[in-house]
């Protein structure tokens, strides 16, 4: 094999692809210690209420079952930060689908049919768990997540919007969203010696490692979680799920390593989802394309359990200049499960919203989409008046639109058709912002010339362990050949989760610091390795926790081009393209296949995932992948992905932004727009199902 260039940017081909594809690569559920027992959880089947009494009589005589662990006799856990981790610790039903028992076995076929036999009471209470704008028990928080505020006001929105010429006042919508990740929700835990080892599904081993500690009275040291493969997590696996207490509750009651993989049906209740949100966007402008006041509200939803507010609206505030904008997130605690991160949570609905609505007022103005966009570019960041640290949106419109061929396309609305189907073309921008959070790295020299770095970062198929590696390699000046790169335990240096696009650009910063410290203990040793090797720490804690005096995001422009069927109403899309400026991109390979992922998430989101709410159950109908479509090979068309070169000194040593969700963002409008360029009609609820597009072409 040819050496391999340790360049950054260098399609490096993902040094664990090879374990993947021959099956070596463990998951979480694929650890079987011996003696080890199976778990199978039993989902509350009201939507609010109280457990009255558990009848565990018929589950213990079955063939195999050990015992079964409920509110009533479940051992007392230290209070919880995240109150959904206080699972068996009351009798209280928050919503349908909360875990109310849990039943281990020698067997997974006993431990499922011991939780059909568990037979339960309850006092049942009235439920309330349907979103709608003017709902009673709307209110604003004081921030949202991310630890925006929930209101923003600049200028005077109220007259700058009413003094407008031109005004634009919609309302977009974006129902319940899950994650399914291929690889199930899935923990292995297993007790000695009064030290615990956990093989967790878990985009953060380091807080998860924590969370348990402190959960069962444990020092932080006496916890190893292991994640070092997963299977997918888009956020439901950013922060410690009730899988990971209830199998480590499991695994002490019994005395043996427990096993419990969730089934796939009953994730939308306990591992978190996109909230519905409610948006109203209202633009103004002037005759000559000038945005005079922006406002965006939205409208949510949590549970009762906790606040959880997805932030929206906050987009809105970076996106274009105009000197008035007014930006309000409302939400309601109603009896659902509660909601959590998810696939750029706040720009991917927000994104959608206020893209949509540049491309109504764009046609109200009658000019073209990408016109008004570059025309309303900000010079600062609007909401703080700080300097963007780069800021290339204009430079991916315009590339976009030459390699889409924009110029091409006739602007009138319905006027392009082959046969029954209707053809258009849609364009939307995109942002997401920069996130660094601390993290520790450790890196050794042995006398051999090898190379050892050690973090706990997290891969969740995103190629996280190439990417560190030719991080490492360009700080020591090496081949990647020689860089051997330890991830995804508790018991390696600390790291931050991967989640919000910021895992590369945190781990990378505490990398290159550690492998720049172990280049300069080279020069003291005089380039003399003693027989032991050299180790050296580092850490980004000062560095992170500075801040910025910069507004730093990543942007980029969608390009869509889709056929509505007016016999069936079935949208199909034909191309997506997708220009981005992301700091400089580190490994081409990889950086191609997060962007064109999450363009196919954006697809998704706009044309087949959908949930709906139960108002009598109380409990989400589209449970599992038979019912909620995500997008398959048919559903993708040509993607192309591209990326300018970004300059950017105030980020981190690499120049790298975040390029996870980015793909997400706008996606869902282009997409949108095109279906409304092609038939003339706007259909503002997403996503375009036939049923609707039929509805508005009669």
């Amino acid at each position: 094999m040819s050496p391999t260039p340790h360049a950054l940017g260098e399609p490096v081909v993902r040094h664990e692809a090879r374990l993947k594809v021959t099956g070596a690569a463990r998951y979480a559920a694929e650890h079987t210690p011996p003696g080890c027992a199976y778990a199978w959880p039993v989902p509350a089947g009201v939507a609010r209420g109280r457990v009255v009494s558990v009848d565990t009589a018929d589950a213990l005589d079955i063939p195999g079952v050990l015992t079964v662990l409920t509110p009533h006799n479940a051992p007392r856990l230290a209070p919880a930060d995240d109150p959904v981790l206080a699972v068996l610790q009351d009798d209280r039903v928050p919503h349908r689908g909360w875990y109310v028992a849990l039943v281990v076995a020698d067997t997974l076929e006993a431990a499922r049919e011991g939780a059909a036999a568990v037979h339960l009471d309850y006092d049942i209470e009235a439920h309330e768990v349907v979103l709608d704008a003017g709902h009673t028990a709307l209110y604003v928080p004081e921030e949202v997540n991310g630890g925006f505020p929930a209101v923003r006001e600049r200028g005077d929105f109220r007259s700058g919007f009413a003094e407008a010429p031109v005004r634009l006042d919609a309302s977009y919508g974006v129902g319940p969203l899950h994650n399914h990740p291929m690889e199930p929700h899935a923990c292995t835990a297993e007790w000695r010696e009064g030290r615990l080892r956990v093989h967790y599904s878990s985009q953060g081993a380091t807080l998860a490692g924590e969370t348990a500690a402190a959960l069962f009275g444990l020092e932080p040291e006496q916890v190893t979680v292991v994640s070092e493969h997963v299977g997918g997590g888009f956020g439901s696996k950013g922060t410690p799920r009730p899988e990971l207490v209830l199998a480590v509750m499991a695994a002490r009651e019994t005395g043996r390593p427990v096993k419990l993989a969730l089934p796939r049906r009953q994730l939308p209740a306990v591992v978190g989802h996109r909230a519905p949100t409610l948006h109203r966007v209202r633009l103004g402008a002037d005759a000559d394309a000038s945005l005079t006041a922006v406002g965006h509200e939205i409208a949510t939803h949590t549970s009762t359990l906790k606040e959880f507010v997805e932030q929206a609206a906050v987009p809105a505030r970076i996106m274009y200049a105009s000197p008035h904008s007014s930006t309000v997130h409302r939400v309601a605690p109603l009896d659902v499960p509660s909601p959590s991160w998810m696939r750029a949570p706040g720009e991917a609905p927000g994104m959608y919203a206020l893209e949509s609505a540049m491309d109504e007022l764009a046609q109200l103005l009658g000019v073209d989409p990408i016109e008004l966009r570059l025309r309303n570019e900000p010079a600062e960041e609007p909401d703080s008046g700080r300097p963007f640290s780069s800021r290339h949106l204009a430079d991916c419109l315009r590339e976009g639109a030459e390699r889409f061929g924009w110029e091409r396309r006739d602007p009138r609305p319905g006027a392009t058709r082959e046969g029954p189907l209707l053809l258009g073309t849609g364009v939307a921008a995109a942002t997401y912002p920069v996130y660094l959070s601390p993290s520790h790295a450790e890196a050794h020299a042995s006398p051999e010339g090898g190379y050892r770095v050690r973090i706990n970062a997290t891969d969740i198929g995103t190629g996280a362990r190439t990417v560190l590696t030719q991080i490492a390699a360009a700080a020591l000046e090496t081949r990647v050949e020689n860089v051997e790169v330890e991830i995804g335990r508790s018991d390696l240096p600390s790291a931050s989760l991967a989640g919000g696009s910021s895992g590369t650009g945190s781990w990378g910063w505490a990398v290159h610091k550690a492998c720049e410290a172990l280049r300069a203990r080279f020069a003291e040793l005089g380039g003399r390795i003693p027989a032991e090797g050299v180790t050296v720490t580092a850490d980004t804690e000062q560095e992170t926790r500075r801040g910025s005096a910069y507004s730093r995001h990543a942007f980029g422009a969608h390009f869509a081009e889709v056929q509505v069927d007016t016999v069936t109403g079935e949208v199909r899309v034909r191309r997506l393209l997708g220009v981005y400026a992301a700091g400089r991109i580190l490994n081409s390979r990889t950086a191609r296949s997060q962007f064109t992922g999450g363009m196919t998430m954006g697809l998704g989101m706009a044309l087949t995932e959908h949930s709906g709410m139960d108002p009598l159950f109380g409990d989400f109908t589209e449970s599992d992948l038979a019912s909620y479509h995500v997008p398959v090979h048919a559903d993708v068309p040509a993607i192309e992905a591209h990326w300018i070169e970004e300059e950017d000194p105030h980020l981190n040593p690499m120049g790298s932004k975040g390029i996870g969700e980015i793909g997400i963002v706008g996606t869902a409008a282009a997409v949108a727009n095109a279906v409304c360029h092609a038939t003339g009609a706007r259909i503002r609820d997403l996503p375009l199902t036939p049923d609707k597009v039929l509805a508005r072409l009669g």
